[in-house]
């Protein structure tokens, strides 16, 4: 099983949602060094404008902490693309990739797999911090999906997941859940921030997991991002 060994049980993760080499490089020279910064997830901005690779190399020249791509959202295809999909990834040098696959049982075993024989850590998810995302809130994916897709996940050893913190009970269930076991999963938590989301109560909605926070906007649009990431890093360490 592939993994991430992140720096701390705790941490924040910036997304790198931007579309310049710049702009990207200047965002990890200022907060590569901070304490509790652990990687970066890099999207399908910097991606496309850029090319994965060149994204991943420009970051590359900065630090080696673990890059995520978030391809927002790959998984969500014919199972026949996860091979094709993951190989070009590990070719372009990521750690890590986050997998929506909500096109059923077979997405999810094949993106998962073919992730796995990658060399590459499956961090899982199927839920967004969106209200009118699911059909109780008047969108078009089921309300237990993303359970299911984690659960399905999980049984296939997964023990990276991605989750909305703007949902504390959602956090909570899915940390009973991955927690039954013994095990201790990594929670990845998106919405924080702008979306609503607090690195103090999502942490703390999880207390057996290692937690980190995926911050977009609240580093890269800051006048500091590196004063930013100080603040919200040590927010998460304080769990430590």
């Amino acid at each position: 099983m592939s993994d991430i060994n992140f720096r701390t049980h705790y941490g924040i993760i910036p997304a790198l949602d931007l579309e310049s080499v710049d702009a990207i490089r200047r965002i990890v020279e200022e907060t590569c060094e901070v304490e509790g910064v652990v990687g970066y997830k890099l999207g399908i901005a910097g991606a496309l404008r850029l090319g994965l690779a060149n994204a991943v190399r420009a970051i590359r020249e900065i630090t080696d902490l673990p890059i995520l791509y978030d391809h927002q959202k790959a998984g969500l295809d014919i199972p026949d693309m996860a091979q094709k999909f993951c190989t070009i990834c590990n070719e372009a040098g990521v750690d890590a990739l986050v997998l929506f696959p909500l096109a059923g049982p077979s997405a999810v075993e094949e993106f998962i797999v073919h992730t796995q024989r990658q060399g590459l850590c499956p961090i899982i998810g199927g839920d967004f911090p969106m209200a009118e995302y699911k059909v109780s809130g008047g969108g078009y994916v089921a309300d237990d999906g993303p359970a299911r897709i984690l659960e399905h996940a999980y049984n296939l050893g997964v023990r990276h997941f991605i989750v909305p913190s703007t949902n504390l009970n959602g956090v909570r269930k899915v940390s009973e859940f991955l927690t039954a076991s013994g095990r201790k999963p990594t929670l990845l938590m998106t919405g924080i921030g702008a979306m609503g989301g607090r690195i103090s109560d999502a942490f703390a909605a999880a207390p057996e997991c290692s937690c980190y926070a995926i911050v977009g906007r609240a580093v890269y649009a800051s006048d500091s991002p590196k004063e930013a990431a100080r603040f919200l890093g040590s927010e998460a360490l304080r769990f430590a």
